[in-house]
């Protein structure tokens, strides 16, 4: 089933028109950056603006996430949009007009161009709802950034309650204006973090043999926690062990007697993520009975790695086509490490992520992502509108088919 053409043209040109005022929210939200789980202003305006135009949302008592839905009829199938509003604890450095105005908190992975962009995607189907092939629903998600992750959150609140299928974005500097990056399977890693602590004895640096140190004793854990990528898991199955924190010791000539690590593992497969912790503790275990030190050992499982459904990925690839045309459609080809609790709303029902190109040299929004001078060019947020509201019309009506069968 197709969405029909008159309809089609209809939610495209009224993007167009949401444009200039969805460019001017997404700048208001950028320039009040909230840290993940304080997105209290961002959720207030977010229903300042929904309550202008009618659209009943829902609101919760722990947290700020909000639910939006376009009902056109509560027996047709509902698709859903997610949007994440949260920003990063870094200084912004830049001179736009719109820089955040909140001393190191800024919005530097776009957390504000997607809140915006699924606002418009509200804003847009609203006003065609009656016309529309089925329900969407929009999930404004809180805290992203964070390793317990705002989806899990929002699913136990029910944002999934009766939602046949999920599309949603990232936007991506590696990608030029007016590129979509589209990936079947296994997009993006699961994130988990890990800690441990080393338990010497303290002795004088000039007489080390009457001390257990910690230091050494966590250099060897470090050392030999490197080679399990290299030498324990098949290279065919990509995995990065991390660390990215060591503290430890007081004087220089004091053996020290504690040390403290913490890092992350990214891994694109559920059973080499599920070996790792055990090969990460047995590592660490040996090294202290060796040297006669205590350990204590964290592991904290993040989101799952983020795996997109064929056949929505084909719809988004076609919605793609009709907005940025074949050349702007790029295939990934290989998953990357970064992490996106996305991946959680996939594991429950069948939903495509994708990348929306950002990069325009003369407007300097080619930097990476988590770097102070991260930008998001305004002029891709039209595109992005218009797949997610395009891809979430066919998969209603895929959807209403399949019920109506």
């Amino acid at each position: 089933m197709k969405i029909p053409e008159n309809l089609k043209k209809e939610i495209l040109e009224e993007v167009d028109r949401f444009h200039e005022r969805i460019v001017k929210i997404r700048h208001d939200i950028h320039q009040n950056p909230e840290l993940s789980g304080q997105e209290k202003e961002t959720n207030l305006l977010l229903r300042s603006i929904l309550d202008a135009e009618g659209i009943p949302y829902k609101t919760f008592e722990n947290h700020y996430g909000l639910i939006a839905d376009i009902v056109k009829d509560p027996h047709l199938p509902t698709v859903a949009i997610r949007g994440d509003m949260d920003a990063l604890p870094m200084p912004e450095n830049s001179d736009k007009p719109y820089a955040s105005q909140k001393p190191g908190i800024m919005h530097a992975c776009g957390h504000d161009a997607h809140t915006s962009v699924a606002l418009g995607c509200a804003l847009v189907l609203n006003r065609h709802k009656e016309a529309l092939t089925g329900n969407v629903r929009i999930i404004f998600q809180p805290a992203e950034e964070v390793l317990e992750g705002g989806s899990s959150q929002m699913i136990e609140d029910g944002a999934l309650e009766g939602v046949s299928a999920i599309f949603g974005l990232h936007v991506y500097p590696y990608l030029r204006t007016g590129q979509i990056g589209y990936k079947y399977g296994v997009m993006m890693a699961s994130a988990d973090t890990f800690g441990f602590d080393i338990y010497g004895k303290t002795a004088h640096g000039a007489r080390p043999h009457e001390g257990i140190d910690a230091v050494l004793v966590a250099a060897m854990a470090i050392n030999s926690l490197n080679h399990i990528v290299s030498r324990r898991i098949d290279p065919l199955h990509p995995a990065v062990i991390s660390m990215g924190k060591i503290e430890g010791g007081n004087a220089p000539n004091i053996i020290c007697d504690f040390v403290t690590v913490a890092g992350t593992v990214r891994t694109v497969n559920a059973s080499v993520r599920e070996k790792i912790p055990q090969m990460m503790e047995m590592t660490i275990k040996g090294i202290c009975d060796a040297m006669d030190a205590k350990y204590h050992f964290r592991y904290e499982f993040g989101p799952p790695e983020l795996k997109n459904n064929d056949h929505m990925v084909d719809i988004v690839k076609e919605a793609g086509r009709e907005v940025v045309g074949e050349k702007g459609l790029v295939d990934l080809i290989d998953p990357v490490m970064g992490g996106e609790d996305f991946a959680r709303y996939l594991q429950l029902v069948p939903g495509a992520f994708f990348r929306l190109g950002i990069c325009n040299e003369e407007k300097g929004t080619c930097v990476p992502q988590h770097n102070t001078r991260f930008d998001v060019d305004d002029d891709a947020l039209a595109i992005g509108m218009k797949i997610l509201c395009l891809s979430a019309m066919e998969a209603a009506l895929e959807a209403q088919k399949r019920q109506d069968a």
